[in-house]
């Protein structure tokens, strides 16, 4: 309470005076809060404004606490958000593999994820319960809850779960297959979830966590549930696709979680899925999911537009998931319900909720799991096309097709949750896309997606970067929001060191900083310069902007050989010399060699 209160007499002061802040953050989710965390280290005095009382966004406050993760990649600030997790867990004898049925993915409990990255982002001054209304070239009107204020700054970036600081801003943006000035209301966007962190009570549900009435709309919710999971559904043996409905302990398992609560130790190596005793909730329970929208799968993009509608479609998405809570209880026969040690504040959703069914709800998540924002329209927009070819780099004997700006590596599916039907035409993608188009290896994101096409000072982070509807299915998990983030934060303190705006700031100079922080930026790997090795950064370089052919190339899971320690060849002096005006000697090694060319090219 002392640092809110803090910060909010030093925003008042910086409204008398003119503003004194760097960065202002709007968000604080996982792309917004690794923003503040990685330019607060490099010195700029970061804001970060976030309507929760928590950092984290889906990953915390919206419950998605099982990390998607499918590069086996970890880097940056996500590595060091799950080492200092598994830090945490080890010390207490738990295990982190807990959820997806498989001991590589994992989990850690909201309030580990919230308390960790409240430390990692501790240089950065936090505004909680708080939102950014307006929006002037140089300063911000924040709503708080004792009033309005203004905060300067000299770059703004909107990392908002539904991308709410971009019209404000006045940048052209995109929602759905719809871009500004033409917002269609009616295209479809995908599902959002409001989570819920479930747990078993050994000893029996505690009173105050068992209902004694089901809310109004249980018929339809409980034909919904039985078709996810039921007391004779199928148990999970590790083929897919996944027959439901599954039963109870298959469920659980999918989004397992550690259970600080419980003395014993769940991890997925096991198989034993009756032994898991945490959860989070996100299933069955897409929101409208199979209630659907009219005739329609997905939410209208009216959902973003308007404040009303949202707050009606999200206090309907709570009130699902509270019928799954009831379900378990008196369907499924199950001593489980929400986990008393979570959250412990009652959503605005949940306000107008009878009485019993608020004790439930201050335990659920604050804030809704929202799988599609708006997206500026950027110096560059990514489609899936682009992405997928990019993917195929070094798989199955192709060579790079590298973003030479590239700041980010990530993979996952072009993952919609409904709403695949609408089509983006513009984009030159239709519904077939989402298999024909999936990435087939990991793929990088290069830096001008995080900048609007036309308004300075401004940046998107999280979901709202420049990218097209199926591209975004890809690009909105925790991991790689994290890592794009982290980016922006990086452009953002260097646009305020070098007085740059964030345009001109040269890609080479965001990657240096990047690498140095931990941050792969190539597709390639090579056995003879791990990460770590002297000349690693260099190589990284080298592959995005194609500087020096390796000795061989990596093809699909093996490693090339790049021959970093070799003498470089008079071919290659010559070539590396055509690039820049870098002194380079005969007896130089090919690593030497290239990091003569890279300084070169500051």
């Amino acid at each position: 309470m002392r640092r809110i209160i803090a910060v909010m007499l030093l925003l008042a002061a910086s409204s008398a005076y003119g503003g004194s802040w760097d960065i202002v953050i709007a968000g604080g989710g996982t792309g917004g809060t690794a923003a503040a965390i990685q330019a607060s280290r490099m010195g700029a005095r970061v804001l970060v404004v976030e309507r929760t009382t928590m950092l984290g966004g889906q990953a915390t406050a919206a419950g998605v606490s099982t990390m998607d993760d499918l590069s086996g990649q970890m880097s940056g600030l996500y590595r060091e958000l799950m080492e200092r997790a598994e830090e945490y867990y080890s010390a207490r004898g738990k295990s982190m593999r807990t959820c997806y049925w498989y001991a590589e993915n994992k989990a850690f409990e909201p309030h580990v994820g919230r308390m960790i990255l409240a430390e990692m982002a501790k240089s950065a001054d936090i505004l909680y319960r708080s939102e950014v209304v307006a929006v002037s070239p140089d300063a911000v009107t924040i709503l708080t809850p004792d009033g309005t204020i203004t905060a300067g700054y000299k770059v703004l970036i909107d990392a908002t779960e539904y991308g709410d600081v971009i019209p404000l801003a006045g940048a052209a943006y995109r929602a759905g297959n719809s871009s500004t000035p033409d917002i269609n209301p009616r295209a479809m966007i995908q599902d959002i979830t409001w989570t819920a962190i479930m747990r078993k009570y050994p000893d029996g549900v505690p009173l105050h966590l068992r209902p004694s009435s089901p809310l109004p709309g249980w018929e339809q919710a409980r034909k919904n549930y039985t078709e996810y999971v039921a007391e004779s559904g199928d148990t999970f043996r590790g083929t897919y696709p996944v027959e439901q409905p599954v039963d109870f302990a298959t469920h659980n398992a999918y989004r397992g979680l550690p259970d600080s609560s419980n003395d014993g130790n769940f991890s997925s190596e096991t198989g034993r899925w009756d032994l898991c005793t945490k959860t989070s909730v996100n299933w069955g329970n897409d929101y409208p999911g199979q209630y659907m929208w009219g005739d329609k799968y997905g939410l209208p993009v009216s959902y973003l537009e308007s404040r009303d509608l949202r707050a009606k479609v999200e206090r309907d998405a709570l009130i699902k998931t509270l019928h799954f809570v009831w379900y378990v209880q008196n369907e499924l026969h199950e001593s489980w319900s929400v986990d008393a040690d979570e959250y412990n504040e009652l959503p605005e959703a949940a306000k107008n909720l009878p009485p019993e069914w608020q004790e439930i709800a201050r335990h659920m998540p604050p804030i809704p799991y929202v799988r599609e924002s708006r997206r500026i329209i950027g110096k560059r927009t990514i489609t899936s096309a682009e992405l997928y070819r990019n993917s195929l780099s070094y798989q199955r004997g192709n060579k790079g097709n590298n973003f030479s700006n590239a700041i980010a590596v990530g993979r996952y599916t072009l993952d919609l949750h409904h709403s695949f039907s609408d089509e983006d035409m513009d984009m030159g993608e239709r519904e077939e896309h989402m298999i024909s188009r999936t990435p087939v290896g990991n793929f990088q994101v290069p830096l001008d997606v995080l900048i609007p096409a036309s308004v300075d000072g401004f940046l998107a982070a999280e979901k709202n970067i420049s990218v097209s509807r199926l591209a975004a299915g890809a690009l909105r998990l925790q991991p790689i929001t994290m890592m794009t983030g982290q980016a922006a934060g990086v452009l953002a303190a260097l646009s305020v060191k070098e007085g740059l705006q964030p345009r001109d700031v040269k890609a080479l100079h965001v990657q240096r900083v990047l690498l140095d922080a931990g941050v792969p930026i190539s597709l390639a790997r090579y056995y003879d310069v791990p990460r770590g090795h002297r000349h690693y950064g260099a190589v990284q370089l080298s592959d995005v902007y194609g500087l020096l052919e390796p000795v061989s190339y990596p093809n699909g899971g093996r490693r090339g050989v790049f021959g970093v320690d070799e003498v470089i060849s008079p071919e290659d002096i010559t070539r590396l010399q055509a690039k820049t005006s870098a002194v380079l000697r005969a007896d130089m090694t090919r690593g030497e060699a290239l990091e003569a060319v890279i300084a070169a090219m500051q």
